[in-house]
């Protein structure tokens, strides 16, 4: 109680200084409108987060407060120094609202240990036990009693990491919080986000990340000069294929990272992931939630949409919306939304979410002055680049077809009519298939929408094309492969890439482009569970099936829908050694080749399930 009236005293007192003249002027951009003031937060355990609150300047009127949590720290840190922009757009500055931005427990300037997606407490927990709904809670009736002309009102927005904080925020909420927006949130990190999908493992992007994400054991400034992994090469694909086997990347950590370690240690879906699954806890959520992501979000698509979906099932009483437009992970966020690689969206994408959807949602919700006329779902459709308002997702008339592989390398709603046949081709992990043309040592956003032509030219990769369509088809939902296969190996991946294959014309950038609209890995060891793998025997068929992200792309008439299969995706996903082991401690022996079968016969009729708009 002392150090909250202390801290709310300094509040004060900041105030008055700044109004009086004895501290320095801010500078010019959003200091002219804002006043800045720095506040360390106690939680009920006593530790303090460290927080930035920027008050509007005009202080004729109250204003709600939003608020945004972050482990990647809250620039610029000092009273005088102001970002450009405080909230997602400048439309959200000039219609006013309490901005505060807060580094989360164990992260920069806020004390405490930062746990990687902190476990939900029980429902019996103790009063001063904590997770991160108890400190979006304290946080927020903290600021509801100490920061000046707030109207009682409060919002939560983040993305990525922020999006699960939002997520978080909604559990047992404060009785303030009106409204929320998770945007492209974790929320399991195994099954489809960051980490794993469908059991294999993301190697570059990881990497590249716990490479830079330490463990803190005090509060601490960003570094002003961060230092910058050298990799020895621009060629990813070179560097990861000489590190070898994932245990061998612990050489490239001067200290060891207890995150990566956690990481690459737990490569089935154990009791460590999840009790970090966010998703069943998303009962009774009571501030209305607007969901958004991008359709070529290569970290977090997943977490969005089964974001919305848990929420959906098992809170029906919440008012719930989506949002979903062309972009990569958090692109909304970082510029116009125009395009993506070298597809063009033909407009501004960005800009219509932030001021079109975003803002009129806080402001109905945390200031009551404006009619909302947003529908409960606004979802942009790739391929003819427009916004489509829907009641639900996917929408309510939509229908299953499902696409066959034919002999020929055909691609087609009716079903194979062979007795027995079946497609090979043999994968050798010593030489996989990049998953973009010339990989470099990061992840390009792009890749999501990239031109796949490279990879058809491979006897390593298996094209199915249908016939140039007579009429567009619009794919609205999740993709669903059913393959039937073996492998010379005991172990293998299955890689199922969805393709929109453009027409051949003379001139024209996109002539003959071949663009990727979703794939995903199938570690082949977990076709019975993601708890319990098991082997292969060489050589006996067995039945693949698994959900792929939602799409909402019209396959435009003259186009053709084109499926490739593959058994590496490299360095995007770990190689499979193809021998039954521990991945990341297999030796350089367990690396070998391996005859991969996918058979289209009457009986076992390999194909994806499609959800199509009627």
């Amino acid at each position: 109680m002392v150090a909250m009236y202390l801290l709310r005293v300094f509040g004060l007192l900041c105030l008055t200084a700044y109004s009086w003249g004895l501290l320095p002027g801010p500078p010019s951009g959003t200091g002219s409108t804002y006043r800045k003031y720095e506040f360390k937060i106690p939680m009920r355990d006593g530790k303090r987060l460290f927080t930035a609150v920027y008050v509007p300047r005009k202080v004729a009127a109250s204003y709600p407060i939003l608020l945004s949590r972050t482990p990647y720290g809250i620039r610029p840190y000092g009273l005088n120094n102001y970002p450009n922009v405080l909230g997602p757009s400048r439309k959200f500055d000039e219609e006013g609202f309490i901005f505060a931005f807060q580094d989360v427990r164990g992260r920069y300037m806020s004390e405490g240990e930062w746990v990687e997606m902190r476990p939900m407490l029980p429902a019996k927990a103790g009063p001063a036990e904590i997770d991160e709904s108890t400190d979006s809670y304290d946080t927020i009736e903290w600021l509801l009693k100490n920061v000046p002309n707030n109207n009682g009102k409060v919002g939560l927005l983040g993305v990525s990491y922020s999006g699960f904080y939002t997520t978080a925020g909604l559990i047992d909420a404060h009785p303030a919080l009106a409204a929320a927006s998770p945007q492209a949130p974790i929320a399991d990190l195994y099954r489809g986000d960051d980490a794993y999908h469908n059991g294999a493992f993301f190697l570059a992007a990881n990497f590249s990340f716990y490479r830079g994400f330490a463990k803190q054991d005090k509060p601490e400034l960003p570094p002003k000069n961060e230092n910058q992994f050298e990799y020895g090469t621009q060629d990813g694909y070179e560097f990861f294929m000489r590190m070898g086997a994932i245990a061998h990347s612990q050489k490239y950590f001067k200290q060891r990272n207890p995150y990566w370690t956690d990481l690459i240690s737990h490569t089935t879906y154990d009791d460590f992931w999840k009790a970090r699954n966010i998703l069943p806890h998303l009962h009774a959520i009571k501030p209305a939630v607007l969901i958004a992501g991008g359709w070529f979000d290569a970290e977090d698509l997943s977490g969005t949409l089964n974001t919305y979906a848990a929420i959906g099932q098992q809170s029906p009483n919440t008012k719930i919306s989506l949002a979903m437009g062309p972009w990569s992970h958090g692109q909304w966020q970082e510029n116009a939304g125009r395009r993506l690689g070298d597809i063009d969206f033909g407009s501004n994408t960005s800009e219509f979410f932030q001021n079109k959807i975003a803002l009129p949602f806080f402001v109905h919700y945390l200031k009551g002055t404006e009619e909302l006329l947003l529908p409960p779902v606004y979802v942009f459709e790739t391929g003819k680049n427009e916004w489509k308002r829907e009641e639900t997702w996917p929408p309510a008339d939509s229908r299953r077809m499902r696409f066959y592989l034919r002999s020929g390398r055909q691609l087609s709603a009716a079903g194979p009519a062979e007795a027995s046949a079946f497609d090979e081709y043999v994968s050798d992990p010593r030489k996989p298939v990049p998953f973009v043309e010339n990989p470099g040592i990061n992840v390009p956003a792009q890749y999501m929408d990239a031109d796949q032509r490279f990879a058809e030219s491979r006897a390593d990769v298996l094209t199915y094309t249908t016939a140039p369509l007579e009429d567009d088809l619009t794919v609205a939902g999740p993709i669903a492969p059913i393959l039937y296969v073996s492998t010379g190996g005991s172990d293998s991946d299955f890689v199922v890439k969805v393709i929109d294959a453009y027409p051949k014309q003379s001139g024209g950038a996109l002539s003959g482009y071949e663009q990727l609209i979703r794939g995903e890995p199938f570690r082949g060891k977990f076709r019975g569970g993601f708890e319990t793998p098991r082997p292969f025997t060489p050589g006996e068929i067995q039945k693949i099936s698994f959900v792929m992200p939602d799409i909402y792309h019209c396959f435009r008439r003259g186009h053709r829908l084109m499926v490739q299969i593959q058994s590496s995706w490299f360095p995007l996903v770990d190689r499979n050694p193809q021998t039954f082991t521990e991945i990341p401690t297999a030796r350089k022996t367990d690396f070998r080749k391996a005859t991969e079968r996918i058979y289209r016969s009457r009986e076992r009729g390999s194909c994806i399930d499609l959800l199509v708009e009627r």
